[in-house]
């Protein structure tokens, strides 16, 4: 048991709530966003149009949030997601600055992502760290 673990702390408690919140609002705003992209949504068409890379970064991009989605709700990958997702929303803000735009919901959802992906940062390390087994 870990000092956070014992009975009566509220803050390892508390921590562990807001964690929870920020997972559960990734989880929901990353699967739509995915959603969006890849059933080809007007709007995302026209937002790619606009970076000018191609329709292929549409799909990319949705496959990698829906990817980060799903990961977010498997207690051993949270933080890993968590840190992808968080890659993510650097690239996105730093394509909308590119593009002279910017975007108050991917630097939102940066420090969420990065919030959630610090909290989680044990599970990350011990996913790392385990060691391959020969089948």
């Amino acid at each position: 048991m870990s000092g956070r673990d014992t009975p009566g702390n509220r803050t390892g408690r508390a921590t562990d709530i807001v964690l929870w919140i920020c997972q559960a609002l990734l989880v929901l705003v990353f699967l739509a966003a995915a959603s969006a992209k890849l059933a080809g949504a007007e709007e995302m068409v026209e937002a790619f149009d606009t970076i000018g890379a191609g329709q292929w970064l549409r799909y990319l991009v949705g496959v990698i949030e829906l990817t980060g989605a799903v990961g977010l709700l498997v207690p051993r990958l949270v933080g890993l997601a968590a840190l992808g997702l968080a890659t993510l929303m650097v690239c996105a803000i730093t394509t909308n600055l590119v593009i002279d735009e910017f975007s108050l919901l991917a630097v939102i959802l940066l420090a969420l992502s990065a919030t959630l992906a610090w909290g989680r940062r044990d599970r990350t390390r011990a996913l790392l760290r385990r060691p391959a087994t020969a089948g």
